[in-house]
């Protein structure tokens, strides 16, 4: 039996921690788990074996941290031979009469991608690839790629995966207290992304213990459409002489775990802390327990590295302004490859309320493909809006489909066998919703009924590639009405035919149909109302346009999608004198900031806050600029994102933008001028870790912040970090671990900071570790993310 077979209708018990159990058979700070697949296979087969005979259905090679980055090719090989082999022989020595799998286990590669990180994404795919085909050389059944915080950098695991073999494929990602993966992505973002991609199952692992991860499980299984899988760890870890244990014991690790079952979760293990006594506590829990049958949801969604947008209940609106048609300042920016004024017409749009933002940049003079790739790379950093890929070059589609974090609209595709040909394609490859617009080889049909045959053959011809009738949204192309009296008689009855008959989603242009005509905006309003009413899902439209804007939030208040009317009676409000307004008249999140250098900033834009720098400092002294510019931005984003409502690649690409302005200060102020540092602070990873995510967020606030940072890497002992402290008298030392293998080294680290530097303070963070936890092995304060780090050295520093 194959392991998609077995998926198929059984519950399926996977196996549980792997490095607390090396830690307790000698595992030493700073050597690495998987070397021990060669040094001390016995060790491994042993544990690989304890987890079949306590139920295992699958077992994972032991090779979390191995990749290209962290070893040569050779050493790679042989480490993940040896790791197949180890699994192999506990699956032969082990009689337990269950279905026995293996699967290739891959983790984070411990970097942040560009341009949050130095890691490009293609370099990421190709890390994982390796891995992958080793693994498949080796005769694994399954892969599994785990422990993942970050939508992009799980995107290119998968990829990989997809790209260097057909096994079957798990992701789980680690999802924090507030629902959320570090780089703030919901539940229901990362299940249309990782479906979209063809994934056999997904869901949650680590971080948090059983009970912690409920209300995961639940949304996850609300919107999944394949097998959910939670590996919770056994609670939060907590240490006594020395030695970490973590706080939920086997009996009640089990019974929560087959709470989720009973609520549809279908792959369940362990994660950190977690033993074969644990999976056979819940080996025995599931023999009592039916599987849930998985549900196929019907959801039309689209997303983006945040979050999704769902057709089907108010209707969602497009943003149309990133087109190069009738704009010739955009023409021009094109031209001179002006991306910040692609970026601003992205901020302003969002500013707007759209839901969605159309990316469209072809022009004759420009290479499409490379500068629509470069686009939609920039706008998915400073704007969290899905984005809707608009081409009709195909080259120019998978470049952008490829580099786009999340679950993007495609637009479009059309009744030509050379177009569906294109297209397909790509959106079975890399996910997505795709615009199909109703012509052929004969062009549009004057008549409704002649666009209706064309998306029936449309729909036929997806499902030949695998393509769901929920991931294709009709176009039935708004005509101008100035040519053609019934053109938008026609577009409305078939848009009806589809949404209704047909059971799918619909879009159009609306602004199309006043071609030609005076007071083009009274005329799109009414036929936008009209569309509306006919079960129009979505609108490209012009977010600017008072009469559209009214005609939205009245047709929802009217429909009974706005309770209290409370967003007509907030839009209605700024429903007049825009054009006039300033910066700090401005509505949403305009307002938040006082100047341009500062809305710069908040927004990412790099280039302007360069170029503002550089104004301000002909009349504003340096250190003004950044106790009356810089730093507030920093704040007013440091806050939103402390408030949920901005995530990291937001708050980092605010601090690129604060980091170039900085720079420009640095090459046009004399040093004395530019002012004093807020003090000096050591940061590393600890010894035995190599993952870096969270220490280098760090040191960007707190260089951005003023302060001067030693950053002493990843990998480092005690002793050098003690070294750089006493050489440099600092006062505040910043410490991250991510594996639960490594907290010891750190505890080691501050036991040796209070002997030799008593009066420097330690501030701790990273996934294994808790409030409590940072308190037990010394540490001076736990700081949940970056920014509290910023507010504690303010505390120490000043």
């Amino acid at each position: 039996m194959t392991f998609k077979e077995f998926l198929k209708d059984n519950i399926v018990i996977l196996d549980g921690g792997m490095g607390t159990l090396l830690q307790s058979k000698g595992l030493k700070p700073g050597e690495y788990p998987e070397g021990w697949n060669l040094s001390n296979s016995r060790e491994i087969i042993d544990i690989h074996k304890a987890y079949f005979d306590a139920g295992s259905n699958v077992v994972c090679t032991n090779t979390f941290g191995a990749n290209i980055l962290k070893f040569s090719e050779g050493e790679l090989e042989k480490i993940i031979e040896a790791a197949v082999e180890n699994a192999k022989t506990a699956r032969k020595e082990s009689n337990s009469p269950q279905e026995k799998f293996i699967a290739l286990d891959m983790g984070p590669t411990g970097k942040l991608l560009k341009p949050m990180g130095e890691l490009d994404f293609e370099d990421a795919v190709k890390s994982f690839a390796q891995t992958v085909r080793i693994g498949v050389k080796c005769g694994v059944d399954l892969v599994i790629v785990e422990t993942m915080n970050d939508s992009y950098e799980t995107k290119a695991a998968l990829l990989a995966v997809k790209e260097n073999s057909d096994l079957p494929v798990i992701v789980t990602n680690v999802y924090g207290e507030d629902a959320k993966l570090m780089t703030g992505a919901t539940p229901e973002a990362m299940v249309a992304l990782l479906e979209g991609m063809g994934v056999d199952a997904l869901g949650a692992n680590c971080s948090l213990g059983p009970k912690q991860l409920h209300s995961v499980a639940r949304l996850l299984v609300e919107n999944a459409s394949v097998p959910v899988v939670m590996k919770p760890n056994a609670g939060l870890p907590e240490t006594e002489n020395g030695e970490t244990y973590f706080n939920v014991d086997t009996a009640e690790f089990a019974a929560e775990v087959a709470l989720m079952l009973c609520d549809g979760v279908r792959v369940v293990g362990g994660c950190c802390g977690t033993t074969p006594e644990y999976i056979k506590a819940l080996s025995a829990k599931v023999k009592d327990i039916t599987p849930v049958a998985v549900e196929k949801k019907n959801h039309t969604v689209v997303s983006s590295y945040s979050h999704t947008v769902k057709f089907g209940g108010k209707p969602v609106l497009i943003g149309e302004r990133i087109n190069p048609t009738g704009k010739k300042r955009f023409k021009q920016a094109l031209v001179e490859g002006d991306i910040d004024y692609i970026l601003n017409e992205g901020i302003n749009q969002r500013d707007k309320g759209v839901h969605v933002l159309d990316v469209n940049v072809g022009l004759p003079d420009i290479d499409e493909a490379q500068m629509l790739q470069n686009a939609v790379f920039r706008l998915q950093n400073v704007v969290d809006l899905p984005l809707q890929i608009d081409t009709s070059d195909a080259l120019a589609m998978e470049k952008a489909l490829r580099l786009y974090n999340g679950k993007a609209m495609i637009n479009s595709v059309n009744g030509k066998a050379e177009s569906m040909a294109a297209v397909f394609p790509l959106v079975k490859k890399y996910g997505g919703v795709v615009v199909a617009l109703t012509l052929d080889e004969n062009g549009i049909p004057a008549d409704y009924e002649g666009r209706v045959r064309i998306a029936e053959r449309i729909l036929s011809v997806a499902a030949e590639y695998g393509i769901d009738k929920k991931d294709i949204v009709f176009d039935t192309l708004a005509m101008t009405v100035s040519a053609d009296n019934n053109a938008a008689v026609a577009t409305l009855k078939a848009l009806n035919e589809i949404r209704h008959r047909l059971g799918c989603h619909t879009s159009l242009g609306v602004s199309n149909v006043s071609f030609g005509l005076p007071q083009r905006d009274a005329v799109n309003s009414v036929f936008f109302a009209l569309a509306l009413e006919n079960g129009l899902s979505a609108a490209i439209m012009n977010p600017y346009s008072e009469d559209m804007m009214k005609t939205y939030y009245s047709f929802n208040a009217l429909r009974g999608m706005d309770e209290n009317c409370a967003e007509y009676v907030s839009a209605a409000q700024s429903f007049s004198a825009v054009a006039s307004r300033t910066l700090t008249e401005a509505p949403k999140q305009e307002r938040l900031y006082s100047s341009e250098l500062q809305y710069a900033i908040g927004n990412g834009l790099k280039e302007k806050a360069s170029q503002l720098t550089k104004e301000l400092l002909e009349a504003t002294d340096a250190l003004g600029i950044v106790n009356s510019e810089i730093i507030p931005a920093l704040n007013i984003v440091g806050e939103g994102f402390e408030k949920k409502i901005v995530y990291l690649p937001q708050l980092l690409m605010s601090a690129e933008a604060a980091k170039s302005a900085f720079e420009v200060i640095k090459e046009n102020t004399p040093s004395g001028e530019k002012g004093d540092s807020k003090g000096t602070f050591v940061i590393a990873t600890v010894y035995g870790d190599i993952h870096d995510i969270g220490k280098n967020i760090v040191k960007l606030l707190m260089e951005n912040y003023g302060y001067n940072v030693i950053d002493l890497g990843k990998n480092v002992p005690p002793e050098e970090i003690v070294k750089a402290v006493l050489e440099n008298d600092v006062r505040l030392v910043g410490l991250s671990a991510l594996m639960t293998t490594t907290v010891p080294a750190m505890e080691e680290t501050i036991k040796l900071l209070k002997e030799k530097a008593p009066l420097c303070k330690t501030v701790v963070g990273g996934a294994v570790l808790t409030e409590a936890y940072a308190q037990k092995i010394g540490a001076d304060k736990y700081a949940k993310d970056a920014m509290e780090t910023v507010r504690y050295a303010g505390e120490v520093l000043g």
